[in-house]
């Protein structure tokens, strides 16, 4: 599949430096092929399972809504420069399968995320959400990797 081809574009963030790594590379794949970047962020409902009864759900949940809308602001906000249109989706539920479900039932070309650079044993898994899309998603995953900071010195 070349790059033309890739005209639905579904980028997973959490807002972490890793996701933005990941954007950006979404971000110029649409440039480069004139797709359409849909910028995911699920709002994890596996916090809530582990709150206490009398914890305040709905302001945990309107906190991470906050979160959410944050992380896919600053996607639009690079699109934008780049001249990519960007559209933002808020998710609520297990990220690995919202992510999953959204990329399979809206037909998106690739799945673009972001995971931190390890080394080691480490190495062996990714984070469990990315590596979660991974093996189950059932259009093709990019995953971008962050190198250490030790790694980039040495380049």
């Amino acid at each position: 599949m070349g790059v033309a081809n890739f005209k639905k574009i579904m980028i997973a963030t959490d807002g972490s430096i890793c996701s933005r790594m990941a954007a950006n590379n979404a971000i110029e794949l649409a440039r480069l092929s004139g797709g359409t970047v849909y910028a995911v962020y699920v709002v994890s409902t596996d916090y809530f399972s582990s709150m206490a009864v009398d914890f305040d759900w709905e302001r945990m949940n309107e906190a991470l809504k906050k979160e959410g809308h944050s992380a896919v602001s600053y996607v639009k906000r690079t699109g934008e420069m780049e001249g990519v249109y960007v559209e933002l989706v808020l998710l609520e539920g297990h990220p690995a399968d919202e992510l999953i479900r959204y990329a399979e039932e809206n037909k998106m070309d690739i799945v673009v995320m972001g995971t931190l650079g390890k080394t080691g044993l480490d190495r062996l898994l990714l984070g469990s959400v990315a590596e979660n899309v991974v093996r189950h998603c059932k259009v093709p995953v990019m995953i971008v990797s962050q190198l250490p900071a030790n790694k980039l010195a040495g380049m």
